[in-house]
């Protein structure tokens, strides 16, 4: 008996759709949308028969051919796929990021509509979601991750000194008298053999004459040679050019002229007319200066960014319109304890004689290192114990990323942790999505805590 009941009504429905089926096939389509008839929500009656629609005028095969003819238009089925149900939504937020949320649509003070918060968007997955709109309105702006130069300048003051190579010193090496001192003074440049003044030594004229007698004693006539009495010239420290003119002219003068040993400037002059000079006393203080030293003191934290041979930019006081460029010479093995300072030596050509020792200097020591991977000032998010970027996933999602730096400069960090080559970071604006991510946090945390009861209002 139920299999009999059961076979009516399977018949008429495999009719039904043989039907549909052929007048898809002939190519009928609706003209119009089939409203929803209230037979289909009736079901069956109790003895399993299909309750049907009187005249069959809304049946979808009792609709006319478009244009007289067949013509096949998509089944609205085919148009798309299924749509998924809409999203929920959990709560509305201030339209001006104020931490007030309302379970039902409202408007604020000014009208605003409250912003929806879907179930989607509440999602814990680690990612910040930003509106297309907010983002276009916030002027965020991405860059890719790539290995760039960091430059540090570390900047330092400093003093010009005399180079120590380059000073000389005008001394003899026995008892003299000075008949003569040339007009030369204290600040006066002298070149290299210039005539600086005329003395008389006996030792010098006793060993001279020792040296002429042995140029004009026959060869082989004694075992003595004129190498001895000449070396003994060369002890006294008797001037090179001294030495040509006796042996060009055979005979020693009775005094001679002390010629200045080099090109420079006279920083002390203690010869004057007729003085008696004792071995060793300083007459004449000669300092070249077309290189010159600073001397600049680098803060302790700053001392291992410097190494020999680094550019330096040196600006002295004195001429603050220019700017003289030199190189790390030497980085003293000492630490300043009062000033927590190391001083480093800086060589600087000096040509044209403006830089004077003991000016004071302003000294930019260009520091850096080879390329590494390096973002700019702005992608870095510091709180002060973590440093994090923000790492663009497509379609409004960044993905916040705690990074190790390290050095800083002309504006970029050095990443040594936490990003690779290619990665897109967000460098500007960066602080409006991290507002937005804490801001919608909190707007979690409000709606968690917000009664059931409450929402349902």
């Amino acid at each position: 008996m139920r299999r009999g009941i059961l076979l009516a009504a399977l018949v008429p429905a495999a009719a039904l759709g043989l039907g549909g089926y052929a007048a898809h096939r002939a190519g009928w389509t609706d003209l119009s949308p089939r409203p929803a008839l209230a037979s289909e929500h009736q079901g069956h009656d109790h003895n399993g028969a299909h309750a049907g629609v009187e005249g069959g005028s809304e049946h979808p095969a009792a609709a006319m051919p478009a244009g007289g003819r067949g013509t096949h238009q998509a089944h609205p089925a085919e148009e798309r796929p299924p749509a998924s149900g809409p999203r929920r939504i959990l709560y509305y937020r201030n339209p001006m990021g104020l931490p007030d949320t309302s379970p039902v649509p409202r408007k604020d003070s000014m009208g605003m509509d409250y912003v929806p918060v879907y179930e989607g968007e509440a999602a814990d997955d680690g990612m910040v979601r930003v509106a297309p709109g907010r983002l276009q309105t916030s002027g965020v702006r991405t860059e890719p991750v790539a290995r760039r130069q960091v430059v540090r300048p570390v900047r330092a003051p400093g003093s010009i000194q005399l180079d120590e190579r380059r000073v000389s010193v005008v001394a003899l090496r026995t008892e003299a008298f000075v008949e003569r001192v040339e007009p030369v003074t204290t600040g006066d440049r002298v070149r290299k053999g210039q005539p600086l003044m005329r003395v008389f030594s006996a030792d010098v004229v006793a060993a001279g004459a020792q040296y002429v007698a042995m140029l004009n004693t026959p060869s082989g006539a004694t075992s003595a040679t004129p190498e001895g009495a000449r070396r003994r010239l060369e002890n006294l420290g008797v001037p090179p050019e001294v030495l040509a003119e006796i042996d060009r002219n055979r005979r020693i003068p009775q005094s001679f002229v002390w010629p200045a040993p080099r090109d420079g400037v006279v920083l002390e002059r203690g010869a004057v007319d007729g003085m008696r000079a004792a071995p060793g006393d300083t007459l004449f203080r000669l300092a070249d200066l077309s290189v010159v030293w600073v001397l600049a003191e680098i803060p302790e934290r700053d001392v291992g960014s410097v190494a020999p041979g680094q550019t330096v930019e040196v600006r002295p006081r004195g001429l603050p319109d220019r700017a003289f460029q030199g190189r790390v010479a030497l980085i003293y093995p000492q630490l300043n304890a009062s000033t927590r300072t190391a001083r480093v030596r800086i060589e600087l050509p000096n040509s044209d004689g403006v830089l004077l020792p003991g000016m004071y200097a302003e000294v930019e020591v260009a520091t850096g290192g080879g390329a590494a991977i390096a973002v700019p000032d702005g992608a870095v998010i510091d709180s002060g114990t973590r440093r994090v970027v923000l790492v663009e996933r497509g379609e409004g999602r960044y993905e916040p990323r705690e990074v190790r730096t390290g050095r800083r400069g002309g504006g970029l960090v050095e990443v040594r942790e936490g990003l690779a080559e290619g990665d897109r970071v967000v460098v500007a604006a960066n602080f409006l999505i991290d507002a937005e991510s804490n801001l919608r946090a909190a707007l979690r945390g409000l709606a968690a805590a917000t009664p059931a009861g409450e929402e349902r209002q």
